[in-house]
């Protein structure tokens, strides 16, 4: 493998620095652990992340930088792929590994025929009740901070989607499951994992959680944050262009005079269906924009 090096002046702020790196998180480490890390290394301010995961987790981390950051509207909303493991028999207080036994239970014979069966039956719309052991805010107040307090709240369920639900192991010894799920924005895993296990007659927590898949981002892509902290790739080698990420929008070129109204906001009769664009002028890109009822309105320029 041929590897690249760059000097900290390859990171100037400003430069190239609009768009999204897709990150494999590491156990141990929370989301903002590592958009703090990317701020360092790039030297930009301007950076966050979307869809958080848990230090337990691992896998894709959309990580946004520059005017990559007003992507979040957009990418928030895509369906994501794990592959999650539970572990039947034991509950814990956070419905994963980390937590404190609070409950065990017998777990009778299983084939992989009935636990295909229960799982599948997960796939579609439903009410999903969130783990007490999470960011959600309650009254201005953080669910965990509840829970650390011993404080007992109740906790409304939220609609998600199951979109497609497999299994991928049974270990009959180890007492575990694995299976890979995609699923809606604000699905719980450790729930789903809980609500499994409930459903096969014991209980269970999530043992291990690998996101897979964000949108087209995938963890055949992403990049540890190792390779980035040691300068071991170009910045051209990380960055995904804003106008890449839309490569499947349609493009729309503007001449002189409407590009000009655009830049400043106003709006352009285009007649196109609704939806977002990529906008050109003089063949280069400047931006992303919008159009609603043939209006066409400015969205992100470069």
């Amino acid at each position: 493998m041929k590897i690249f090096y760059f000097s900290f002046s390859d990171f100037k702020k400003g430069e190239n620095m609009d768009g999204v790196i897709i990150v494999n998180k590491p156990k141990g480490f929370t989301s903002n652990d590592i958009v703090q890390k990317i701020r360092k290394i790039a030297n930009n301010r301007q950076v966050g992340h979307c869809g958080t995961l848990d230090p337990l987790a691992t896998g894709v981390l959309p990580i946004l930088i520059g005017k990559g950051t007003k992507l979040s509207k957009y990418l928030v909303e895509h369906k994501k792929t794990y592959i999650a493991t539970i572990h039947l028999g034991e509950k814990r207080e956070t419905g994963d590994s980390e937590g404190k036994i609070i409950e065990t239970k017998v777990v009778q014979a299983l084939t992989t025929e009935e636990i295909e069966k229960v799982i599948c039956g997960f796939i579609g719309k439903q009410l999903q009740t969130p783990p007490i052991y999470s960011a959600i805010k309650k009254n201005g107040k953080k669910l965990y901070e509840y829970a650390r307090e011993g404080i007992a709240v109740e906790i409304e369920p939220r609609e998600i989607e199951i979109y497609s639900i497999k299994l991928k192991q049974w270990s009959e010894l180890k007492k575990e499951i694995t299976y890979e799920v995609t699923c809606s924005k604000g699905t719980y895993i450790r729930s789903l994992c809980e609500d499994i296990a409930t459903k096969l007659n014991t209980v269970g927590y999530m043992k291990e959680l690998v996101r897979s898949k964000v949108n087209d981002f995938t963890i055949e892509q992403a990049i540890s944050i190792d390779e980035l902290e040691k300068r071991a790739l170009k910045l051209s080698d990380v960055i995904i262009s804003i106008e890449d990420i839309f490569k499947k929008a349609e493009n729309i070129h503007l001449d002189e005079r409407n590009y000009l109204y655009f830049l400043n906001g106003v709006l352009l009769s285009e007649n196109h269906k609704d939806g977002i664009y990529k906008i050109y002028f003089e063949k280069k890109f400047i931006g992303l924009g919008v159009i609603k009822n043939n209006l066409l309105k400015r969205n992100i320029v470069i």
